[in-house]
């Protein structure tokens, strides 16, 4: 078969992220275009993708303007930009595969869906967790019965400490306004993972968060509008220094990745100095203009009475979702790589490891399930079978109306009918 040709349109982290599928599987798939007001990104990609210069646009309207250039777009804008290329994309005919939130509102979920219904087109949404090897063994793990019918299900997803102040408070998904609220950016993924692991409809919905600790009035007696003009005496006491999480803790350990090259796309002593110093990522955490939360709870119940209770906070260690599962027959611990079954009949623990081994490269991220999406699509495309996408346009849908009831639990202190 004749690769599947990609434009990538949004030539950031995630962009990237999915357009390295092309290079390492060339037989398989092609960048052919690429689109982002950026030159520094829009360049690095297309030269790293030999992309000609006539096909590297500084707009998704640019690029929408010409005839269909490739057989499908990748989408990774910033969250609020989802909706007009995704629409305009599935007019002219390309399948459509979208970083995830799907938009940041319910009406323009909708208008995306009908969009891709009308033409016709295949469509995915970047639910990464659904492809890991992780969710496709724990899935046949419950539909083999192992643990009996699940009755309740405890998921935590530990942001990381450095993880919220980078994204959540300095970075890009800091405000609502200029992104979308928290459980919308962090945690569709979680909630969209959680309704395909029960694998049924949720009913009820619940939610409590706050912005709790990221707010001027915690800021350490002295403290500078900047880390790199914080007296020492403060900073070196400051879990949140961005000089002690992008210097010390990681360009001074040969870490010149994620998230280091965000703040400058050529790593270096001078340049990361620089961005520290007149960039947002230079910033106090406590002196910036964020306003999601940094903690939240949500409760669910679905149509046959199970219940399932999500956490997400930013003050613990980045790492692996924790989920604990518990059915009429046995109960499931996990942390993302291993599998640890109980059996209520035989008292017996098995321990199922699901790793994939990390080799660095930019598609390992996710336990894995940026490639296996990716490979997924591909494969959609190329066999003209939308039955590889896991994350569909009625399966994403869904999933986003449960997050969308969520904040208006939280916003309105009520319980949601879905």
């Amino acid at each position: 078969m004749k690769p599947v040709k990609f434009m990538v349109v949004g030539c950031g982290a995630r962009g990237n992220t999915y357009a390295s599928y092309c290079l390492n599987h060339a037989d398989d798939a092609k960048v052919v275009a690429v689109a982002d007001p950026d030159d520094d990104r829009r360049n690095r990609l297309g030269d790293a993708h030999k992309v000609p210069e006539e096909f590297r646009f500084h707009s998704w309207e640019e690029a929408a303007a010409k005839p269909r250039l490739a057989d499908a777009v990748i989408i990774a804008t910033q969250d609020s930009m989802h909706e007009g290329p995704a629409v305009a994309f599935a007019k002219l005919g390309y399948h459509i595969l979208l970083e995830k939130p799907m938009a940041p509102t319910a009406a323009a979920c909708r208008n995306i869906v009908a969009a891709v219904k009308a033409a016709g087109v295949m469509f995915g949404v970047c639910h990464v967790l659904r492809y890991t090897a992780f969710t496709q063994r724990l899935k046949k793990i419950l539909a083999a019965g192992t643990i009996g019918d699940i009755v309740t299900i405890q998921h935590l997803e530990p942001v990381g400490y450095w993880h919220q102040a980078h994204s959540f408070v300095r970075g890009n998904w800091r405000n609502e306004a200029e992104s979308s609220f928290m459980l919308l950016a962090k945690c569709c993924h979680d909630i969209d993972w959680l309704h395909y692991v029960m694998g049924r409809p949720c009913t009820q919905i619940q939610s409590f968060g706050t912005l709790k600790h990221f707010r001027p009035e915690n800021a350490p007696a002295g403290a500078a509008k900047r880390c790199t003009e914080c007296p020492a005496a403060v900073e070196s006491l400051c879990p949140y220094s961005a000089l002690k999480i992008y210097f010390r803790d990681r360009f001074a350990q040969g870490q010149n990745w994620w998230p280091v090259d965000i703040l400058t796309p050529d790593v270096t002593a001078e340049n990361l100095q620089k961005a520290l110093t007149e960039g947002p990522y230079g910033r106090c955490v406590y002196a910036c203009d964020n306003d999601v939360v940094d903690n939240q709870v949500v409760n669910m119940l679905f149509d046959n009475g199970s219940t399932v209770s999500m956490s997400m906070n930013a003050f613990n260690k980045h790492s692996g979702r924790l989920t604990r599962i518990f059915g009429t027959r046995g109960s499931i611990d996990t942390d993302s790589e291993f599998i640890t079954v109980f059996d209520f009949l035989t008292n017996q623990k098995t321990v199922i490891d699901t790793n994939v081994k990390n080799d660095g490269g930019i598609l390992s991220g996710h336990g894995g399930g940026d490639e296996m999406l990716m490979e997924a699509f591909v494969k959609a495309v190329a066999e003209n079978n939308p039955s590889y996408i896991l994350s569909g346009q009625d399966e994403t849908l869904e999933s986003h109306l449960m997050v969308f009831a969520a904040e208006e639990s939280r916003r309105q202190g009520k319980v949601i009918n879905l």
